[in-house]
């Protein structure tokens, strides 16, 4: 008799909760078809007192309600998810910019486990895990029947083991095994310098807590170093997972004096948003260039959608993941939370990136050619003994020192160089344009 009183205790707080979550209040008449709800959870209820009572072993409670919580939601998107308590902290970790795993974002698309991009400098970057990386196997385990934050959970762990994934990758008939030594994440979001006088490169890696922050910081910098106000900025989106909402938004922020940034729309009064721009530390209006590619999502695409509506920068690169809904994360009294996809977010113009992606204004391909080796360019000025005349123009000339700050990553870096080409002719075409007048 305890053990029935037990389960039917736990049958009404189920009953309870789900009533209250899909009603959103006890006041109103129930009409015959929403009691169908509570029917269909008697189902629920037999299932679990069944298992207890015949199951060939005594299962724990709370396993067997974290498995059907589990269950309701992998019939839904595939942002959705429960976090057990130990997943649950290990998130709000992350956001914080560090971890321990392998440094890589993963997603369910069609049904697979797939990579959205590996995180920068982690050990999955520089075994060439790449976007789209579809992980079939998890140490030799195989992954068609695991879910999103499980996958994550065994791919997390103590610096210094070891994790083996298998990957599909488009192109590769065989399968690619990579070992992984499992270390720290730490991630940097937000990486400037200098590329020449005058012209800056900012990458923005994932959307933390401080991004914005960094982001002023790093802004304040460059204009600090760069001798006259900058000609032109380089901003890189690219294999960016996204991140924070409100982060994506302050860094739109920066880059424009007003109008709309985002604004979200779902089935809720809470779920309908708008965000809008403040003239507060605008930046100047230099022109702007972002580079996205497939791995550029969420929070990033957020970003490149604005700037792009607004007429802010021009988007180089190729089409965008398209991950263009927003995740709710709902605590729970345990420890352990919900991840609920609680809307969809449209750009200023009202476009819905959701499985869309933003399409780049200057469609440009990466083709990066690490063993290609470039002849280096020989002029007059640099032969032995050349006539030196005093009509040459060096105002654009960049010197050895200057030169050094283009790696060989730089270089076959092809749309970082045709980004750094078109603020260079902006510059040019503006020149122009002021002799004409």
């Amino acid at each position: 008799m305890k053990r029935k009183r037990t389960v039917t205790f736990v049958a009404l707080l189920i009953v309870f909760s789900v009533g209250l979550l899909s009603f959103g209040g006890m006041n109103r008449p129930v009409s015959a078809q929403a009691e169908s709800p509570y029917r269909e959870l008697s189902l629920f209820t037999d299932v679990l007192s069944i298992i207890r009572q015949d199951y060939v072993e005594e299962v724990d409670m709370k396993a067997l309600l974290y498995g059907g919580i589990k269950g309701m939601l992998a019939v839904l998107d595939p942002h959705s998810s429960f976090m057990p308590p130990d997943i649950y902290k290990e998130m709000q970790v992350e956001t914080k910019g560090e971890f321990g795993g392998i440094g890589i974002e993963v997603s369910l698309r069609d049904g697979f486990l797939t990579v959205v991009t590996p995180i920068e400098d982690s050990p999955a970057f520089r075994a060439g895990v790449l976007p789209g990386d579809r992980i079939v196997a998890i140490d030799g385990k195989e992954t068609n029947d695991l879910g999103m934050m499980d996958a994550v959970k065994i791919l997390r762990g103590s610096p210094g083991t070891m994790v083996e994934i298998d990957v599909s990758r488009i192109g590769s008939v065989d399968r690619l095994s990579f070992s992984l030594r499992r270390e720290i994440i730490k991630i940097e979001s937000i990486k400037a310098r200098l590329l020449e006088p005058g012209y800056a490169l900012i990458r923005i890696s994932a959307f933390q807590e401080q991004t914005d922050n960094d982001l002023k910081k790093a802004l304040l910098k460059l204009h600090q170093e760069n001798d006259a106000a900058l000609k032109g900025l380089i901003l890189d989106l690219r294999n960016n997972p996204g991140g924070l909402l409100d982060q994506a938004v302050k860094v739109s922020d920066l880059f424009l004096e007003q109008g709309l940034i985002v604004y979200t729309e779902g089935r809720s009064d809470q779920s309908d948003m708008k965000f809008t721009a403040h003239q507060t530390r605008t930046e100047p209006n230099y022109p702007i260039v972002v580079l996205i590619n497939s791995g550029s999502a969420s929070a990033a695409e957020i970003v490149a959608g604005a700037l792009q509506d607004h007429q802010r920068a021009i988007l180089l690169g190729t089409r965008s993941f398209g991950k263009g809904s927003v995740q709710t994360v709902v605590p729970l009294a345990d420890g352990s939370a919900l991840r609920l996809t609680t809307a969809l977010y449209y750009t200023p113009s009202g476009r819905s990136i959701q499985a869309a992606g933003i399409e780049p204004d200057l469609l440009v391909r990466q083709i990066v050619a690490a063993s290609e080796k470039r002849e280096p360019v020989i002029r007059e000025q640099d032969l032995e003994h050349h006539f030196k005349s005093d009509q040459i123009d060096r105002s654009d000339a960049v010197d050895e020192g200057e030169r050094l700050r283009f790696t060989e990553q730089d270089q076959n870096d092809i749309q970082l160089m045709r980004a750094l080409d078109l603020l260079k002719g902006w510059s040019i075409f503006n020149r122009l344009e002021k002799g004409a007048a």
